[in-house]
């Protein structure tokens, strides 16, 4: 076992393809992070793999910001969203949906998973090490918000070195680290104005094969805090 970083920040994401919460605490249970993803918007008459109405139909939906009313309850909580006016929705209200609807042109109606609504598994991972180097090759900096990671590290090394490989976490939470994360338009998406910017998934896609971050899986429950020291297990 050794040190490889600490958590330097994390967030979920009430609400698919909304904005995330910067957390101070999470709890990681067997099916994700504590409010991560547990409501989506769906296509009404998408019958195909992947119905939800994300950014990369209504980019204006990173900007709508949902908020649970008790963060400590996320399964019990009310939630509000506040959109990019700044008008205030209560989450299930229909006018919300009706106002997304309206301007994606797309029917939509929400829906809530209780284990989360994830594209593949439950909580995500991302070193500032392989994001300086994806700022290095792109030439810019990158805001991280863009890749929608639950999870950063500060480490000299990439997430993918512990690929197969547990992580504990303070008092000894445990992910397991799985696949990279392949990468869509979402990232191209400025989570503060909702512009598009190609060139961001051209460098993922020209110079990391369209990877960037991991996918992980509870190993062992607990909570993860940020200045959490991170071990690499053997």
């Amino acid at each position: 076992m050794r040190v490889v970083g600490k958590v330097v920040a994390l967030a979920r994401f009430p609400v698919k393809s909304m904005a995330g919460e910067a957390m101070e605490a999470v709890e990681l249970r067997w099916t994700g992070l504590a409010g991560d993803r547990p409501y989506a918007f769906v296509q009404q008459g998408n019958h195909g793999r992947f119905p939800w109405l994300t950014g990369r139909e209504l980019s204006e939906l990173v900007r709508y910001r949902p908020r649970f009313a008790d963060p400590a309850d996320p399964r019990a909580s009310a939630v509000t969203v506040e959109a990019p006016d700044g008008t205030s929705f209560d989450l299930r209200d229909p006018a919300l949906a009706a106002r997304l609807s309206a301007e994606s042109g797309r029917a939509s109606a929400l829906i809530q998973i209780g284990r989360g609504i994830f594209d593949s598994m439950p909580v995500s991972i991302v070193t500032t090490q392989s994001l300086a180097r994806l700022e290095v090759a792109h030439g810019a900096a990158l805001d991280p918000r863009r890749f929608r990671i639950n999870v950063l590290i500060e480490s000299d090394e990439p997430e993918s070195a512990w690929a197969g490989r547990r992580l504990a976490f303070g008092d000894g939470t445990e992910l397991l680290v799985n696949d990279p994360i392949p990468r869509c338009a979402m990232v191209t998406i400025c989570p503060d104005t909702a512009r598009r910017d190609p060139s961001v998934l051209r460098t993922v896609a020209q110079l990391f094969d369209n990877h960037l971050g991991h996918y992980a899986a509870a190993a062992r429950l607990g909570v993860i805090r940020p200045g959490d020291t991170v071990r690499l297990l053997d």
